[in-house]
């Protein structure tokens, strides 16, 4: 039950709302009970679900989609400095960069990360693609 004081024309009046079932509601005023009609029957309240994330991909075998670091990489490596997704790689093998030069863009924690070649040389290899998700140390390119 709902309890409100209401003041009209100088006039305080006490109105209780009770039970309201099938567009009939239980009303006192002032110690004076009521039934009142309602208009409308109240629509009913629709609750959304949150759509679930879906899985991480894997291979046909099973395998997640992570690129994990290769061994016995010679010269340079420019490596992962945080696990995230490659959006984009800014130089080809055999462009010549400079250590501050931008190599590729790493998205973690929905932040974009420029990362960058670190020394001046050519670039060797690229191990990975945009799109990729990689884990922290994970080779990136290979400088010479």
């Amino acid at each position: 039950m709902k309890e409100y004081k209401y003041k009209i024309n100088g006039t305080t009046y006490k109105v209780t709302v009770g039970d309201i079932e099938n567009n009939l509601a239980q009303v006192e005023v002032n110690g004076v009970p009521y039934k009142v009609e309602l208009d409308s029957k109240a629509q009913p309240v629709t609750t959304v679900k949150a759509p679930r994330p879906s899985a991480a991909p894997r291979t046909e075998s099973g395998a997640k989609v992570i690129a994990k670091p290769a061994t016995g990489a010679a010269g340079h490596v420019v490596k992962a400095p945080l696990p995230g997704t490659v959006l984009s790689i800014a130089v080809k093998v055999g462009d010549t960069v400079k250590a501050a030069d931008t190599v590729c863009v790493l998205e973690a924690m929905k932040m974009e990360n420029a990362i960058h070649a670190g020394r001046d040389g050519v670039i060797k290899s690229i191990n990975v693609a945009a799109g990729d998700a990689v884990l922290e140390g994970a080779p990136l390119v290979s400088i010479d």
